[in-house]
C-alpha cells in the first residue's frame, strides 16, 4: 500500500515510518524539517506541495502538528496555518485522489477545561461523549481539524478516523511541581493509569484505523492505555488514588516502595479507550499492570520502538525551567 505520512521527522511520524516501511508499504514522508525518515521537505500549508505528493496514495496518516509545547513560541496564525489549513489541504487532495483511508492524529488535549473537576467533585471520566472545551490555540485548532475531517467524510465520502491520543512523549513533565515531587520515570508509570499510552500501541492504533476506515466511515476514538478503573471509582480517586489502585494492582505497592516511588495522591481524570478497542479492534499491550510487571523483572517499561526513537524535544533551543516555555 502507498501511504502518505505527515510529520515524519517527529516522534510519532518516525515511529509510523519505521513500522510500516518494515512491512513493505511504500511510504511518502512529509515534514517541514529534514530527517532520516522524511523523503519530502515542505509545509502541508502549501497546497501545491501536498498535491504533488498525493498521486497514487491509498491512505493518509496525518500526524504533523503544532502542539502544546509550541503555544508560547509560535503565533496563533502559525497554529491555524499548520493545524487547520494544512489539514484542509490534505483532505482536499486526498478527496481528489480517491484516498481509501484518512487517519488524523488528534489529542485528548481538545477536552481542555472539561477535564478539570470543581473542588470536591469526583474525577472526570473522559470518553468520546465528553464535550471538548479547549483552553488554548492548540486545542482550538485540533477541534477545528477534527470537524474538517467530519465535513469531508459527509461531503466527499472519505473514510476518516480520528485518533485522540494521550501522552506518549518521553520528555520530562512540563509542570515544575510534578518534577520536584516525583522521579520522571515514576511520573510516566503513574500516568499509564489515566493519561498515557505507549508509542507502540499508538502505531498499532493507526494500523487498525487504516484497516477499519472503510467500515467505520467516520469516528473519533480515544487512544490511551487501558485503565483498571471504573466510573464507580471516580469519587474515591479524587481523594485517595493509592487506596483505589491497591485494590486493582496490589503488587505495585511493594515495587514502588523498592524504588522509593509514590502514587499520585489523587487523579483529576481517567481516559477510557473502550470504544477504540470495541469498534476498531485495537489491542493495546501496555497498561499499568504490565508496566509494573516489567519493573519487577528489572526490565524497561518502554517498548523497543520507543527506545529506538529516543527523545526529540520540541524546539531548537533549550530552556532552563522545563522542556518548553509554558504559556500563561
Amino acid at each position: 500500500m502507498k501511504i502518505l505520512i505527515t510529520g515524519t521527522s517527529g516522534h510519532l511520524g518516525e515511529a509510523l515510518v519505521r513500522t510500516l516501511r518494515d512491512k513493505s508499504h511504500e511510504i511518502i514522508g512529509l515534514d517541514v524539517k529534514p530527517g532520516p525518515f522524511t523523503g519530502h521537505v515542505g509545509s502541508i500549508a502549501d497546497r501545491a506541495f501536498v498535491h504533488e505528493r498525493m498521486s497514487g496514495v491509498e491512505a493518509v496518516l496525518h500526524a504533523a502538528t503544532l502542539h502544546k509545547p509550541h503555544v508560547a513560541t509560535h503565533t496563533r496564525q502559525d497554529f491555524i496555518d499548520t493545524n487547520i489549513t494544512g489539514t484542509s489541504n490534505l483532505l482536499e487532495e486526498a478527496a481528489a485522489a480517491g484516498v481509501k483511508a484518512f487517519v488524523f492524529t488528534s489529542t485528548t488535549s481538545t477536552f481542555g477545561r472539561a477535564m478539570n473537576p470543581a473542588p470536591g467533585a469526583p474525577s472526570v471520566w473522559v470518553d468520546e461523549e465528553l464535550r471538548p472545551q479547549p483552553k488554548n490555540i492548540y486545542g482550538v485548532t485540533k477541534v477545528a481539524a477534527e470537524d474538517l475531517c467530519e465535513l469531508f467524510h459527509a461531503r466527499e465520502k472519505i473514510p476518516c478516523v480520528i485518533l485522540k491520543t494521550s501522552r506518549f512523549f518521553p520528555e520530562i513533565d512540563d509542570d515544575a511541581d510534578t518534577r520536584r515531587r516525583f522521579d520522571d520515570a515514576n511520573v510516566k508509570v503513574n500516568e499509564f493509569l489515566h493519561r498515557r499510552v505507549e508509542i507502540q500501541d499508538v502505531v498499532d492504533a493507526h494500523e487498525v484505523a487504516i484497516e477499519r476506515a472503510a467500515a467505520v466511515g467516520f469516528g473519533r476514538y480515544i487512544i490511551s492505555a487501558t485503565t483498571p478503573f471504573q466510573p464507580d471509582d471516580l469519587e474515591e480517586l479524587s481523594r485517595d488514588a493509592p487506596a483505589v489502585l491497591a485494590r486493582y494492582v496490589p503488587e505495585y505497592v511493594e515495587e514502588f516502595a523498592r524504588r522509593g516511588w509514590s502514587m499520585f495522591p489523587s487523579l483529576d481524570r481517567v481516559y477510557s479507550n473502550e470504544r477504540a478497542r470495541r469498534e476498531l479492534g485495537w489491542k493495546p499491550h501496555y497498561d499499568f499492570a504490565r508496566v509494573v510487571a516489567l519493573l519487577r523483572a528489572n526490565e524497561s517499561f518502554l517498548s523497543p520502538l520507543a527506545r529506538s526513537i529516543g527523545k526529540k524535544g520540541y524546539h531548537e533551543q533549550e530552556f532552563t525551567d522545563g522542556p518548553f516555555p509554558v504559556a500563561c
